[in-house]
């Protein structure tokens, strides 16, 4: 068994981030604001990752099932994403995009969760926070703590949804650590993963001060209601090259301070792809785990996952 705990699906690039609007060009290109950037591999004429390329990258890579996650930087696709869940019950679980701090937030909520016996529901929320491809970008000062978000924290706990986290670059102030285990401590049947291991990057490791804020993030998941998925690694050490030997240590320690029953196995496909592919992807999940009895490799590569997202 291999669960993918963080990938993405989308008909088309309609995002919203701080720079500006991201859209598609085509061949894998997209334009983020001003910039124009190599997103994915040249695929094909539409810039797009459908649910049957996703289904075609796992066959290939040998990848059981994926819990897929939105965010402002591709643009909500509540209704795709829900399609995909629907048309592959037995490969794919995800979560519902929201942005919470919007005029009728709630009432969003209410019509995406609503009961719907007929088609599978979202198991999460996920909340991109992150300055630069997030909703901090978009709404500065933004707090996760803010009590005018208490009602979201407690309709999810009552309704058994799990919280998505990205809070960006170590030391960025969407980097709420103190928040995020305020909200775990309120609403202990909540349960909450942080995305993307914390950020950890070799600048951030050269600064004592800076490293002491990832390892304070990482010991959130000393609390028993706080994860971390370890997705997309190699993209934040652009000076190495595979096997990414820093992305292994940063997990290896990770887990010294956590234990291998907190952390889940993620990709962040199709983003990663433009770097190294899925089978890649997948030996370094192995390779980056070798470290570890194979009882206790399983919780990274499937067990946590099944448990947290209900997989």
């Amino acid at each position: 068994m291999l669960i993918d705990g963080h990938a993405h699906v989308f008909q088309a690039v309609n995002g919203l981030v701080r720079e500006g609007p991201v859209r598609g060009l085509g061949y894998g290109r997209i334009a983020l604001g001003e910039r124009t950037l190599q997103l994915l591999p040249p695929f094909n004429e539409r810039t797009a990752y459908t649910a049957e390329m996703l289904i075609a990258q796992m066959d290939w890579a040998g990848v059981d099932r994926a819990f897929l996650l939105q965010g402002t930087y591709y643009g909500p696709c509540n209704d795709y994403a829900r399609e995909a869940i629907a048309r592959y019950p037995e490969r794919l679980a995800g979560a519902a995009w929201l942005d919470p701090w919007t005029p009728g937030a709630r009432q969003a909520f209410a019509e995406t969760f609503a009961d719907n016996p007929a088609a599978p529901g979202f198991r999460a929320v996920k909340l991109e926070f992150s300055v630069s491809h997030g909703l901090w970008g978009l709404h500065p000062g933004a707090r996760l703590d803010d009590p005018a978000l208490e009602w979201l924290w407690a309709e999810m706990e009552r309704r058994g949804l799990a919280l998505t986290l990205d809070l960006g670059g170590v030391g960025s102030q969407s980097y709420q650590s103190g928040a995020v285990r305020k909200i775990a401590q309120w609403h202990p049947g909540l349960k909450i993963v942080i995305a993307h291991l914390g950020q950890p990057t070799r600048k951030a490791e050269t600064s004592p001060e800076t490293w002491a804020l990832w390892q304070e993030q990482i010991d959130l998941g000393g609390l028993p209601n706080i994860w971390f998925d370890c997705a997309a690694l190699p993209i934040f050490l652009p000076e190495e090259e595979y096997p990414y030997p820093s992305a292994g240590r940063y997990l290896q320690l990770a887990v010294e301070r956590i234990g291998p029953g907190k952390v889940l196995w993620g990709s962040d496909q199709p983003g990663l792809l433009a770097v190294l592919s899925y089978p890649q992807l997948v030996r370094l999940a192995h390779l980056h785990t070798q470290f570890l009895s194979p009882a206790e490799q399983a919780l990274i590569l499937y067990e946590n996952a099944r448990l947290v997202y209900g997989m």
